[in-house]
Protein backbone atom coordinates (compact mmCIF):
# COMPACT_ATOMS: atom_id res chain seq x y z
CA UNK A 1 0.00 0.00 0.00
CA UNK A 2 0.59 3.15 -0.83
CA UNK A 3 0.28 5.19 2.37
CA UNK A 4 0.99 8.48 4.01
CA UNK A 5 0.69 7.24 7.55
CA UNK A 6 0.74 3.58 8.93
CA UNK A 7 -2.87 2.16 9.51
CA UNK A 8 -2.22 2.45 13.34
CA UNK A 9 -1.35 6.14 13.03
CA UNK A 10 -4.49 6.88 10.84
CA UNK A 11 -6.75 5.44 13.01
CA UNK A 12 -4.88 7.64 15.70
CA UNK A 13 -5.03 10.36 13.80
CA UNK A 14 -8.73 9.90 13.13
CA UNK A 15 -9.52 9.16 16.82
CA UNK A 16 -8.00 12.41 17.63
CA UNK A 17 -9.79 14.81 14.78
CA UNK A 18 -13.15 13.72 16.03
CA UNK A 19 -12.29 14.09 19.62
CA UNK A 20 -10.90 17.23 19.22
CA UNK A 21 -13.99 18.73 17.16
CA UNK A 22 -15.99 16.92 19.71
CA UNK A 23 -14.97 18.07 22.58
CA UNK A 24 -14.50 21.89 21.12
CA UNK A 25 -18.03 21.28 19.94
CA UNK A 26 -20.07 20.01 23.40
CA UNK A 27 -18.16 23.63 24.74
CA UNK A 28 -21.40 25.04 23.06
CA UNK A 29 -22.82 23.26 25.89
CA UNK A 30 -22.07 25.94 28.29
CA UNK A 31 -24.33 28.56 26.31
CA UNK A 32 -27.08 26.64 26.63
CA UNK A 33 -27.29 27.44 29.86
CA UNK A 34 -25.32 30.76 29.75
CA UNK A 35 -26.63 34.17 31.42
CA UNK A 36 -27.72 36.43 28.53
CA UNK A 37 -24.95 39.20 30.01
CA UNK A 38 -22.29 36.86 28.41
CA UNK A 39 -23.97 36.81 25.23
CA UNK A 40 -24.31 40.18 25.34
CA UNK A 41 -20.61 41.01 26.19
CA UNK A 42 -19.08 38.79 23.94
CA UNK A 43 -21.43 40.48 21.22
CA UNK A 44 -20.51 43.67 22.33
CA UNK A 45 -16.47 42.80 22.35
CA UNK A 46 -17.09 41.12 18.44
CA UNK A 47 -17.95 45.02 17.83
CA UNK A 48 -20.75 43.99 16.23
CA UNK A 49 -23.57 46.63 18.20
CA UNK A 50 -26.11 45.87 20.29
CA UNK A 51 -27.37 42.17 20.64
CA UNK A 52 -31.01 42.61 19.92
CA UNK A 53 -33.23 41.63 22.89
CA UNK A 54 -36.01 39.14 21.18
CA UNK A 55 -36.89 36.05 21.88
CA UNK A 56 -35.94 34.20 18.66
CA UNK A 57 -32.02 35.59 19.67
CA UNK A 58 -31.48 34.11 22.61
CA UNK A 59 -33.65 30.73 21.07
CA UNK A 60 -31.16 30.50 18.41
CA UNK A 61 -28.32 30.81 20.65
CA UNK A 62 -29.28 29.08 22.77
CA UNK A 63 -30.79 26.46 20.39
CA UNK A 64 -27.78 25.82 18.02
CA UNK A 65 -25.52 25.47 21.16
CA UNK A 66 -27.36 22.69 21.95
CA UNK A 67 -27.22 21.41 18.86
CA UNK A 68 -23.43 22.03 18.20
CA UNK A 69 -23.02 20.16 21.85
CA UNK A 70 -25.20 17.08 20.17
CA UNK A 71 -22.49 16.66 17.27
CA UNK A 72 -19.91 16.59 19.24
CA UNK A 73 -21.33 14.24 21.55
CA UNK A 74 -21.61 11.88 18.42
CA UNK A 75 -18.10 12.79 17.17
CA UNK A 76 -16.72 11.19 20.68
CA UNK A 77 -19.11 7.97 20.30
CA UNK A 78 -18.26 7.34 16.92
CA UNK A 79 -14.51 7.43 17.75
CA UNK A 80 -14.38 4.80 20.01
CA UNK A 81 -15.33 2.03 16.78
CA UNK A 82 -14.14 3.52 13.54
CA UNK A 83 -14.55 0.60 11.29
CA UNK A 84 -18.20 0.15 12.53
CA UNK A 85 -19.26 3.87 11.94
CA UNK A 86 -17.23 4.14 8.66
CA UNK A 87 -20.76 4.94 7.30
CA UNK A 88 -21.47 8.02 9.43
CA UNK A 89 -18.21 9.07 9.39
CA UNK A 90 -17.88 9.55 5.75
CA UNK A 91 -21.48 11.33 5.76
CA UNK A 92 -20.03 13.76 8.96
CA UNK A 93 -16.72 14.30 6.09
CA UNK A 94 -19.03 15.60 3.00
CA UNK A 95 -21.59 17.43 5.24
CA UNK A 96 -18.90 19.47 7.16
CA UNK A 97 -17.89 20.44 4.01
CA UNK A 98 -21.05 21.13 3.13
CA UNK A 99 -22.06 22.86 6.10
CA UNK A 100 -18.29 25.00 5.94
CA UNK A 101 -19.57 27.00 2.52
CA UNK A 102 -23.02 27.48 3.94
CA UNK A 103 -21.15 28.88 7.25
CA UNK A 104 -19.30 31.15 4.45
CA UNK A 105 -22.09 32.03 2.70
CA UNK A 106 -24.09 33.16 6.02
CA UNK A 107 -21.30 34.65 7.37
CA UNK A 108 -20.70 36.97 4.48
CA UNK A 109 -24.11 37.47 3.63
CA UNK A 110 -24.54 38.29 7.34
CA UNK A 111 -22.42 40.75 7.82
CA UNK A 112 -19.91 39.20 10.46
CA UNK A 113 -16.75 40.50 11.18
CA UNK A 114 -13.89 39.50 8.37
CA UNK A 115 -11.81 37.58 10.87
CA UNK A 116 -14.83 35.42 11.59
CA UNK A 117 -16.00 34.79 7.95
CA UNK A 118 -12.43 33.70 7.16
CA UNK A 119 -11.97 31.30 10.12
CA UNK A 120 -15.37 29.72 10.47
CA UNK A 121 -16.42 28.23 7.22
CA UNK A 122 -12.96 27.59 6.13
CA UNK A 123 -11.96 25.56 8.78
CA UNK A 124 -15.10 23.53 9.08
CA UNK A 125 -14.23 23.06 5.42
CA UNK A 126 -11.17 21.82 6.55
CA UNK A 127 -11.93 20.09 9.15
CA UNK A 128 -14.57 18.19 6.69
CA UNK A 129 -11.13 17.61 4.13
CA UNK A 130 -9.14 16.07 7.09
CA UNK A 131 -11.96 13.49 8.58
CA UNK A 132 -12.25 12.35 4.95
CA UNK A 133 -8.84 12.10 3.78
CA UNK A 134 -8.17 10.24 6.85
CA UNK A 135 -11.34 8.16 6.78
CA UNK A 136 -10.20 7.16 2.89
CA UNK A 137 -6.66 6.13 4.68
CA UNK A 138 -7.98 3.24 6.31
CA UNK A 139 -7.94 0.00 4.48
CA UNK A 140 -11.62 -1.13 3.40
CA UNK A 141 -12.36 -4.95 4.51
CA UNK A 142 -14.34 -5.83 1.84
CA UNK A 143 -11.56 -5.30 -1.32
Amino acid sequence: MNQVLSEGRIYTALRLVLRIVGTSTLLALVFVVAPEAWMVAIHTRLEMGALPDLPVVGYLARSTSAFYAMLGGLLWIISFDLDRHRVVIRYLAWTLGLFGIVLLGVDWTEGMPRSWTLSEGPFVVATGGVVWWLENQIPDPAK
